[in-house]
């Protein structure tokens, strides 16, 4: 079976593509199977997200793009900036992913959030698409300017607590 492990930068000859959903692109270690049928393993650090377009090198060489599956999503639109940030914050709440755009927000389809959306004032529209989320402040991943993606954080080993305490 192929082990994919090594994410490559830059152009290189594709032998393979591994269509997934964000749900699978998040997961650090994962069983699967290329377009092709071939069974692959993806052997990834803890926190690393793959992206439509992220190449891969599997240990025999071979470099596997990943392509972002079509998922259900709601595309979220309101009339006024004010609208849509509200909109956000309650999803955020909520620890909703949620993949952000010029005057819109895609999230995966939810009947209860689309209700709540709704009693918000926001236009609500289903469509079939890619889903890249955005990663959060602690999300790793990495950066691809080419493909209009934001600068990620890295993933913290160790968060200092702090404390009252520590100021003295």
């Amino acid at each position: 079976m192929l082990t994919l492990h090594t994410l490559i930068d830059g152009p290189a000859p594709i032998d393979g593509e591994l269509v997934l959903p964000f749900h699978l692109r998040e997961k650090s270690r994962l069983r699967a199977a290329l377009a092709s049928g071939e069974e692959v393993a993806v052997l990834r650090p803890r926190g690393t997200v793959l992206r439509g377009g992220d190449l891969l090198r599997g240990d025999d060489g071979r470099v596997v793009r990943i392509v972002a599956e079509a998922e259900s999503l709601y595309t979220i639109a309101h009339a006024d900036t004010t609208g849509l940030v509200r909109c956000a914050f309650h999803l955020g709440n909520r620890h909703t992913q949620a993949q952000v755009g010029n005057g819109w927000l895609r999230i995966r389809a939810d009947p209860v959030l689309k209700e709540m959306l709704i009693g918000l004032g926001a236009q609500v529209s289903s469509e079939t698409a890619p889903f890249e989320p955005e990663a959060g402040a602690y999300g790793g991943g990495h950066h691809h300017g080419e493909h209009g993606t934001h600068p990620l954080a890295p993933v913290p080993l160790r968060q200092k607590i702090h404390r009252p305490s520590d100021l003295a």
